[in-house]
């Protein structure tokens, strides 16, 4: 079986990563599944850049254009929606003419359109993996909030001053109903609760969606680590608190309610607790109010570092306001460190509280309640073998055989 996965990276972000993944899942089963991208960074023989970089551009800049113009040519929220107006002609590549199947992923910034796609369902088995919201939304990726989806947008909040009944979200919106009617496309959520979302909105209420998680190489993580606690920097005699975030500093992240909780942490465990912040950050001074001992390591692009660090650490922290399906807390399981997190979106599906990690009650107090998980991670850890276990269930052997047969 031949199987081109499309999406927009092979590394430059989640959706990038879970989908590199995934191929060498699939390669892993026998499969003969091949990566086109619009930006290749890895050297794999298996990964092919769709365009040259002006070409890849092109339909990048024109998108945009048309989303400033609709915006009152404002920057704010520029990036945060995509409308699928613009695209590269992938339909004719020749990676999508050999495949049995395609599998698209991110294909968002200009890469595929939504009449391209239609293009390519006519004559392929199209499975669209959706890594956030934007399938079933008119123009955004992450609703929050908002709930238009359930109907048919408008009105947007992140079209600023041009919001109206009929905006660029319900005419997107409007593109994308006409699109799935005639496309046939299967389409998965990779949590339970993106899943649940994409089923009661209105534009995929209709349409066959199917629950597979991301592919995870968890075995990895299950081995003794690469580097020492000395090697990297970190205190011998503390137990380790890990936050990790492409940037940390993101809104998304909540890393203020980190801090806070960590704070109130400090008081209780601050002999003994030390955090550890990976990731990028824009305001450098953001942890300077952090009262618990901590160090921030910076992007870490080494698999064996950030197993390492998985392995040494207890404690695994998620405070984002939304997360898809976090890898973060999956690999800190498979490495045996405890994930803590809120559970009301995809989270629920990797922490079940106080046996595979602990959750973060609702609150009015949520710093309080954030840091009254950790305490129990740090002083009822829960077993390696659990974790371990739960970890499991997103292993490449477990992942690939799903699609396969979905496919079958």
């Amino acid at each position: 079986m031949k199987i081109t996965l499309v999406n927009h990276s092979d590394t430059l972000g989640g959706a990038s990563v879970v989908t590199f993944r995934l191929m060498e899942a699939l390669r892993a089963q026998g499969v003969d599944a091949r990566m086109l991208v619009a930006h290749k960074s890895s050297d794999s023989p298996y990964v092919e850049q769709a365009a040259g970089n002006l070409r890849t551009k092109l339909p990048f800049l024109a998108e945009h254009l048309r989303i400033f113009t609709h915006n009152g040519f404002s920057r704010r929220d520029l990036f945060k929606v995509s409308i699928a107006t613009d695209g590269l002609p992938l339909s004719r590549h020749p990676l999508i003419r050999r495949a049995d199947a395609v599998m698209l992923n991110w294909v968002n910034q200009g890469m595929l359109s939504l009449d391209e796609i239609c293009r390519i369902a006519a004559d392929k088995t199209v499975i669209w993996t959706m890594h956030d919201m934007w399938n079933f939304t008119g123009i955004c990726h992450h609703a929050g909030h908002c709930d238009r989806y359930m109907n048919a947008c408008g009105d947007c909040p992140l079209l600023n001053s041009c919001a109206a009944p009929h905006d660029l979200s319900a005419s997107t919106f409007a593109r994308k109903k006409k699109a799935y009617a005639k496309a046939g496309i299967i389409f998965v959520g990779v949590s339970s609760w993106l899943t649940g979302c994409a089923r009661r909105s209105n534009l995929l209420g209709d349409q066959r969606v199917e629950l597979i998680h991301n592919a995870l190489p968890v075995e990895k993580f299950m081995t003794e680590p690469a580097f020492s606690r000395e090697q990297l920097g970190l205190p011998a005699d503390k137990k380790l608190i890990m936050f990790c975030a492409a940037r940390i500093d993101d809104p998304i992240k909540q890393h203020n309610l980190a801090i806070d909780a960590l704070n109130l942490l400090a008081d209780t465990h601050g002999e003994r607790a030390f955090a550890v912040f990976v990731g990028d950050l824009r305001d450098t001074e953001c942890l300077a109010r952090l009262r618990l001992p901590h160090v921030h390591l910076g992007p870490i692009y080494s698999p064996g570092k950030i197993q390492s660090l998985m392995a040494h650490s207890s404690v695994v922290l998620s405070t984002s306001s939304f997360e898809t399906l976090p890898t973060i807390l999956i690999e800190g399981q498979a490495a045996a460190a405890v994930p803590v997190g809120f559970v009301h979106d995809g989270r629920a599906d990797i922490i079940q509280d106080g046996v595979t990690g602990y959750a973060i009650e609702s609150s009015d107090n949520p710093a309080a309640a954030a840091a009254a998980a950790i305490c129990k991670a740090l002083d009822k850890p829960i077993s390696p073998e659990a974790l371990r276990t739960a970890a499991s269930r997103f292993s490449y052997r477990s992942i690939a055989d799903k699609y396969l047969s979905l496919l079958k």
